[in-house]
């Protein structure tokens, strides 16, 4: 499937006042949108993912499963300030003519929401039959469920929360810490920020599994060694890996957007009486051993969500189980669905 561009060419306003001049989308669309509109599958991605969902959320989607190509048209947008088509530090500014780069101005999940909807109207799309998102692409679902509240259908949360924790922010700035070291970082150049990124990185991938994991795949069968861990390899191996693909600048924006996350800003109520607001019914996962966004966050949703509907599933995997478990994702989404 080849990656469109939606080019929105008035200036577009953000949260914090700052206006981009013009504003580049990039996403994917799966399937026919049918003749009365009522068959529109939205997924909203997670940090460091593309709009390209059938590839990475593969087990999801597909003939035969919960969201179905042959049956639902799915759109899957770029996130603003990612590095995958859609406008962010590598996007070029209108007016240098050069790429932003560090000057790209700091954006919240509420100005990604803004673009979605832009892109939404552009498609010409009158209603959203599931809004499907994980982790980040959760906050997303949250957010555009209170802003089009009669847009939106339903709801499909997993792995994600009202507001980002005071833990997880402490990860997040722990991360820019880390790019914020790599002396590059705000290098006008595509690599700026590299090393700091890898670091960025695996402090990332001990929050996105966990102890249990880690002991039971990483664990070193000799007894003599002592240097060049399997564990240490692994760390390495997808620092390196997330490096080949993404940019230190985008990641550095995007864990301050995340940062910002919280419902309830603005909108002269606490997070309870926010989640209050969403009429729309919700399925809400959780994973047992999820230590970044654990369980009992999703309970909060299911407690405060008038609609909703929760199941928790008993998995190893941590936070990428939400990426991992689909077919028992698949299970309870069909059910649900019917």
């Amino acid at each position: 499937m080849t990656v469109h561009n939606f080019h929105h060419k008035q200036p577009f306003t953000l949260e914090s006042g700052a206006v981009l001049p013009e504003l580049h989308v990039a996403y994917h669309t799966y399937g026919t949108l049918n003749p009365t509109g009522s068959n529109v599958v939205w997924i909203c991605h997670a940090l460091t993912a593309n709009s390209d969902v059938m590839d990475w959320w593969k087990g999801l989607i597909g003939p035969g499963q919960a969201i179905d190509p042959e049956k639902d048209f799915i759109v899957c947008a770029n996130i603003l300030g990612s590095c995958y088509g859609s406008s962010g530090p590598l996007s070029h500014n209108p007016a240098t003519g050069q790429p932003y780069f560090h000057s790209f101005p700091k954006i919240t999940i509420r100005d990604m929401v803004s673009a979605h909807v832009l892109l939404r109207q552009h498609l010409g799309v009158q209603q959203v039959k599931l809004l499907l998102g994980g982790s980040m692409g959760g906050y997303q679902a949250l957010e555009w469920a209170l802003l089009e509240p009669t847009v939106i259908q339903r709801l499909g949360l997993l792995c994600t929360g009202a507001s980002e924790s005071a833990w997880s922010i402490a990860i997040h700035t722990a991360q820019r810490l880390a790019i914020e070291a790599d002396t590059t970082w705000q290098d006008d150049h595509y690599a700026a920020g590299a090393k700091g990124l890898k670091a960025a990185r695996a402090i990332g991938m001990l929050t996105y599994r966990n102890y249990q994991t880690f002991v039971r795949t990483q664990s070193d069968p000799d007894n003599e060694k002592t240097d060049h861990f399997r564990a240490s390899s692994y760390i390495e191996y997808q620092g390196d890996k997330l490096v080949k693909r993404f940019n230190a600048q985008s990641y550095w924006l995007l864990s301050k957007a995340m940062d910002s996350h919280n419902i309830s800003r603005g909108r002269n109520t606490d997070l309870a009486g926010a989640l209050a607001l969403i009429s729309q019914p919700a399925l809400i996962v959780g994973i047992t051993s999820d230590i970044l966004c654990p369980p009992e966050e999703q309970l909060f949703l299911s407690q405060h969500i008038p609609q909703a509907t929760y199941h928790e599933i008993d998995s190893t995997y941590g936070h990428d189980g939400f990426l991992i478990e689909f077919e028992k994702i698949n299970r309870i989404l069909k059910s649900w669905m019917c």
